[in-house]
C-alpha cells in the first residue's frame, strides 16, 4: 500500500497558514529559552529568589524540554502530529500563565518544568507538520522559512524581554505566550492537515 505524497503547495493560502502556525508554535518555545534570561534579575528581586532558584528557573525548562523532545516527536507520530502540536501549544500556554502568576520561586520553577513538557510536545511537531504537509518540491522552502523565522524569534528574544521587563514587568515575559497560543491553536485546527 503506497501513501500519497502531500499536495500542499507553498504558494497556496493553506501553505502560508501552515508555516505561520508552525512558526508561532515553535517561536513560543524558542523565545522562552532566551527571553527569560533578561528577566532573571527582576524575578529574583520580586520573588526573593537566590541564585540557585534563578538557575533552576532556567534549568527546569531546559531539562524537561531536552529530556522529553524525542518522546514528543514519537507521540506525534503515534497519535497525530497536529493533535500533539496543539496539545503542546495549549500545555505551554497554561504553564506560561502559571509562570506569570507564580507567587514564589518554587511555583515558578515547577511551572517552568511544565513549560518544558509543552515545548517538548510542540517543537518536534512543528517541523514534522511541515515535512508531512508540503509537496516535496516546496518542502525545503517551507523548512527554510520555519528555521529562518525561528532564528529571528530567538534573536529578538532578549530585546522583547528587555522591553517587557522595563515596561509592564517580568511576568509579561510569560504571559505573552497566552495570546500567541490563542492565535496559534485555531489556525492549526482550521488550516493544518
Amino acid at each position: 500500500m503506497s501513501v500519497a505524497a502531500p499536495e500542499v503547495r507553498m504558494a497556496s493560502a493553506r501553505g502560508r497558514w501552515i508555516v505561520l502556525t508552525t512558526v508561532l508554535g515553535s517561536a513560543m518555545a524558542l523565545l522562552d529559552s532566551t527571553v527569560v534570561n533578561v528577566a532573571l534579575p527582576h524575578i529574583g528581586e520580586d520573588l526573593g529568589a537566590d541564585l540557585a532558584a534563578l538557575q533552576w528557573t532556567v534549568n527546569a525548562y531546559m531539562l524537561t524540554l531536552a529530556g522529553l523532545i524525542l518522546l514528543g516527536g514519537s507521540l506525534g507520530d503515534r497519535y497525530g502530529r497536529r493533535r500533539i502540536f496543539v496539545v503542546g501549544v495549549v500545555w505551554f500556554a497554561l504553564a506560561s500563565l502559571l509562570c506569570g502568576l507564580a507567587p514564589n520561586a518554587g511555583v515558578l520553577i515547577a511551572a517552568r518544568a511544565l513549560q518544558g513538557v509543552g515545548g517538548a510536545l510542540l517543537t518536534p511537531g512543528s517541523l514534522a507538520l511541515i515535512q508531512a504537509s508540503f509537496h516535496p518540491d516546496d518542502r525545503a522552502r517551507a523548512v527554510g522559512l520555519w528555521s529562518g523565522f525561528g532564528g529571528v524569534g530567538a534573536a529578538v528574544g532578549p530585546f522583547v524581554g528587555g522591553w517587557l521587563v522595563d515596561g509592564p514587568g517580568w511576568r509579561w515575559v510569560f504571559l505573552l505566550n497566552v495570546p500567541l497560543a490563542a492565535l496559534c491553536v485555531p489556525v492549526a485546527l482550521r488550516h493544518v492537515p
